[in-house]
């Protein structure tokens, strides 16, 4: 065991003694030694909820004979961080989550890990420690929330997002009731879309992403998970074994199906990383066009994560791929998913043909996501296609330049943005925030103004989960390091041509040399703490914003 360093011979004796002040006898001390790594705090609605989660893996590591140790990690509420300067904190978190597991893993050399993670960036961070650290891991995530209900129809977070602009009476019962108990909110926005793609990578155990966080088959999963973390440190199974090239690719193609966040395009490449490979963002749009959208969920469609969790959940779209997937992929259960599937059985059989389309009647011939290029993002950026209005997916209008998203939320409340302008938000890059941004308010205020069918949004920062319209982020290069997004002027042409994966800024050549020679940095907006650390490290969002 790799934990016999830390326990075993007479050297050991100090640290004996240590473990035994813990409460541990040497029966246990003799056992592997699992860390249970839970983001559990008093903030996150998809987090209040993790101490019993994490009490049931303990539960299952202990039953199949190891000896588990919790220990948590930080968690920043994208929702309450959202719209204000907390917002700036929520991505460079992945990478301190990523490094505070490592440090807590290797520093006391554990034998293998349950992951409890449920949002935005939280759950990212711990699969990309999970690849760097290449041990035997099981990922929990926590589950969805209940959709709230009032109005005499169902809530999410997003209603009350793009509600509050508007008012009226019906404010203050949104407020209330749109968000009932514990959970991810209850669309497929960024949090449930990464817990779809941990069971997609093979992760999770079968039904974990979609299994919500009020039902009792939560805890049974996590139970079974910490049973099956003892059985991959006997097989020496570790994460680097179940993602893999085939992997990642068929967690992609699930993306595509269900029409995930575009934030996986910041998170895949950098979870790529950390297991020592390179995804390039060509493979998105090449994946995009050969898998058909076969999920309508909120923000872009009608259903909620209850419905597809009734379908089959994550384990039913992938059955509906099957003949696009690498089968002989290997899962946390010890067997392929081509096994898995074998042994699927579906329960509601009429739900699961109502809520996941098939391969010859999908909702879109394409996937979700495309990844646009052009003379505006020679690098590219990314779309929710499949929550673009029809009449949306070219479009081409004039500029109107925000370099920050609080000037932008003056001009959209304001009456300043009009049917038809591309609204140009610049300088909320991952260097340029920094931070990268989520500009949830801003595609919000667009959509509660009655504009998300003729305003398109550009910007180098990114988007909720639960954004929907034109709405094009992660713009690279980035405004802060001179790319095209910094040299737009108010009133210049953008042209948008999502099926033709480009984004065009409609200038003549030489005035755009000359405004690039007169073009100068801008004073950075921090200085000091880690907000100036992670501007100088980070790299571009084309290569998932990961430090360097």
């Amino acid at each position: 065991m790799r934990s016999d360093i830390t326990k075993r011979g007479p050297e050991r004796a100090p640290h004996r003694s240590l473990f035994k002040a813990t409460g541990l006898v040497d029966e246990e001390i003799d056992r592997p030694f699992v860390g249970i790594v839970n983001s559990w705090n008093e903030f996150i609605p998809g987090h209040i909820h993790l101490d019993k989660i994490g009490q049931a893996a303990k539960a299952g590591v202990r039953s199949a004979g190891g000896i588990p140790f919790e220990f948590q990690t930080i968690g920043v509420c994208d929702g309450l961080a959202m719209g204000h300067m907390g917002m700036r904190y929520s991505l460079p978190s992945r990478e301190l989550i990523e490094d505070s597991i490592e440090i807590m893993v290797e520093a006391h050399q554990l034998d293998g890990m349950v992951m409890i993670p449920t949002c935005d960036k939280i759950a990212p961070g711990h699969i990309m420690a999970a690849g760097r650290l290449n041990l035997p891991t099981v990922i929990v995530t926590g589950g969805p929330m209940l959709p709230g209900f009032a109005c005499d129809k169902e809530l999410d977070l997003i209603n009350v997002s793009e509600g509050w602009i508007a008012g009226g009476e019906s404010m203050p019962i949104l407020e209330e009731y749109a968000c009932p108990g514990a959970g991810s909110c209850a669309g497929l926005f960024t949090a449930n879309t990464m817990a779809c793609l941990t069971e997609a990578l093979g992760l999770s155990l079968p039904g974990c992403a979609t299994a919500h966080a009020v039902d009792a088959r939560k805890v049974r999963i996590a139970k079974k998970s910490g049973m099956k973390v003892m059985e991959l440190i006997q097989k020496r199974i570790t994460a680097r074994d179940i993602v893999t090239e085939k992997s990642l690719e068929n967690a992609i193609r699930v993306d595509m199906a269900i029409g995930g966040s575009t934030n996986t395009v910041l998170h895949l490449p950098a979870i790529a990383s950390e297991f020592g490979m390179e995804l390039d963002l060509d493979i998105f749009n090449r994946l995009s066009k050969e898998t058909p959208h076969l999920v309508n969920l909120r923000p872009g469609g009608p259903h909620r994560m209850l419905d597809l969790d009734r379908a089959g959940g994550i384990q039913a779209v992938l059955s509906k791929l099957k003949p696009k997937l690498n089968l002989d992929a290997l899962t946390v259960t010890g067997r392929t998913l081509g096994d898995e599937l074998e042994d699927l059985k579906i329960v509601n059989p009429e739900t699961n043909a109502h809520v996941i389309a098939s391969l010859d009647k999908p909702v879109h011939a394409e996937g979700g996501i495309a990844i646009l290029k052009g003379s505006l993002a020679p690098e590219g950026c990314v779309v929710k296609q499949t929550a673009v209005s029809p009449k949306m997916m070219m479009h081409t209008g004039p500029a109107v330049v925000y370099d920050s998203e609080e000037e932008s939320m003056q001009g959209i409340v304001g009456g300043k943005v009009k049917a038809g302008d591309v609204v140009i938000i610049r300088y909320e890059g991952p260097k340029g925030g920094p931070g990268m941004r989520e500009t949830l308010a801003p595609t919000s205020a667009i959509a509660g103004a009655g504009l998300s069918e003729s305003v398109a949004l550009i910007t180098d920062g990114r988007f909720s989960g639960g954004t929907r319209g034109p709405c094009i982020g992660h713009v690279s290069p980035e405004a802060a390091v001179g790319g095209p997004l910094a040299l737009v002027k108010n009133g210049d042409t953008i042209s948008i041509d999502i099926p033709g994966r480009r984004v065009d800024l409609l200038v003549d050549a030489a005035e755009l040399e000359e405004r690039h020679k007169a073009w100068r940095p801008t004073e950075p907006k921090i200085n000091g703490g880690i907000l100036d650390r992670y501007r100088r490290a980070v790299t571009s969002a084309s290569r998932g914003g990961v430090l360097r």
